[in-house]
């Protein structure tokens, strides 16, 4: 049978920059990999962000996986809550929470740190259980995830009103005033009286981190996926450092396959997941790699780090797997999710390079893979969830 490997860069792509001599990231990094595979592959572009829709890595990824967006999804909170496996009433309202750093919560403030510090899990986790021991007999419950990510669940908040808040994504809001936010946490009392709560007890003395707030947002109800098997016939698994990806997975009947030492930063166990990728594909027939570290670098706004984020891609990751992969029939698919420019730090809806290389159907690609290369093929893919089934040969344009 087919093996099929989708392999994602998130946030690889980007746009041309000074300090890059006029390149893109992608275009600066020593990829051999992938620039292989370009000349031999089907290339083009893919709008995984529908027009109407924000550009987050919840939406794309799940265009990636072959749903589509406007029709599935709930909110990110949802999604991270499958990966943890809590079980959701079907009136609940999920938020994704983050541990945050501020300058203050008030109008004046600013969003210093989406992610603490990147706080450790351990002390986030004692953290985010304090918090619950603390705020009992409210209509909100922590959940503990991984570094700065946690869940917040509203018992019955789908019939509350507080669903159709609109709350900034926190990485969208760096350096930002987050006046516009305030005002939508105050309109809603119960959420701005644990915002505030939350952060009393976080700025106490005693805690030595940087996270000195909660920020509640991307909340949804329930999230439920139709069977991946059933739509694709193939039996497969994810690959991933950060709980958005093992909730999708998770939610499609997909393994969630947990690898230790998976950061989702420049310093992820890049063995670890070539291992557990490998160990999976002798039975496996479709297998999700996601790689964090170029989108991480781009909200960070690290121009070097993020171009060794993706040549660690190429060389960890994509030539690995090709090689092993040699000699047997398989379709590997190469792209990122979405942008995220180093000169916004966030996430931007523009359309995405992909490679398709098929082992019994070579191609003729450009020279190289990069945003211009794969641009000039006019190859345009118009709705993200169609990237799978066309790398299946299950639709033609």
């Amino acid at each position: 049978m087919t093996k099929v490997v989708l392999l994602v860069a998130d946030g690889m792509g980007d746009w041309p920059l000074e300090e890059l001599d006029g390149k893109t990231p992608l275009e600066a990094a020593y990829t051999p990999g992938m620039d292989f595979l370009a000349p031999v592959s089907r290339t083009g572009l893919c709008q995984t962000i529908p027009g109407h829709m924000p550009p987050g890595s919840d939406i794309a990824n799940m265009s990636l996986l072959g749903y589509d967006p406007a029709r599935y999804h709930t909110g990110r909170g949802p999604i991270e809550a499958v990966a943890m496996g809590l079980e959701t009433a079907e009136d609940d309202l999920i938020w994704r929470c983050n541990l945050v750093s501020l300058s203050g919560l008030s109008s004046a403030g600013k969003m210093l740190d989406y992610a603490a510090g990147h706080i450790p899990t351990r002390e986030a986790v004692e953290l985010i259980r304090l918090l619950q021991e603390m705020l009992i007999g409210s209509e909100f419950f922590f959940y503990p995830g991984v570094q700065y990510r946690h869940i917040l669940i509203q018992k019955k908040g789908l019939v509350t009103g507080a669903a159709g808040l609109n709350i900034t994504p926190p990485h969208d809001l760096l350096d930002r005033n987050i006046a516009r936010d305030i005002e939508a946490y105050k309109s809603y009392p119960p959420l701005w009286e644990i915002v505030r709560e939350a952060a009393r007890i976080l700025q106490r003395e005693e805690n030595k981190t940087r996270a000195g707030f909660i920020w509640p947002w991307g909340q949804g109800g329930p999230l439920r996926l139709p069977e991946f098997s059933e739509r694709f016939f193939m039996h497969g698994a994810v690959i991933s450092a950060v709980d958005l990806i093992k909730g999708l997975g998770r939610a499609a009947g997909l393994k969630a396959i947990d690898v230790p030492g998976a950061t989702g930063l420049l310093d992820t166990n890049y063995q670890g997941k070539l291992n557990a990728a490998k160990s999976f594909l002798q039975a496996g027939d479709f297998l999700l790699v996601h790689l964090e570290a170029p989108d991480e670098c781009g909200h960070m706004g690290r121009v070097q780090d993020k171009v060794e984020a993706i040549a660690r891609f190429d060389r960890h990751i994509v030539i690995p797997l090709l090689e092993y992969l040699q000699g047997t029939d398989f379709i590997m698919i190469v792209c990122c999710d979405h942008l995220t420019p180093i000169k916004l730090r966030t996430h931007t809806p523009d359309p995405v390079p992909f490679l398709v290389y098929n082992s019994r159907k070579k191609a003729s690609g450009p020279g190289a893979f990069s945003e211009n290369e794969a641009a000039r093929t006019g190859l345009f893919l118009k709705r993200g969830f169609d990237l799978l089934p066309y790398a299946l040969d299950r639709i033609k344009i």
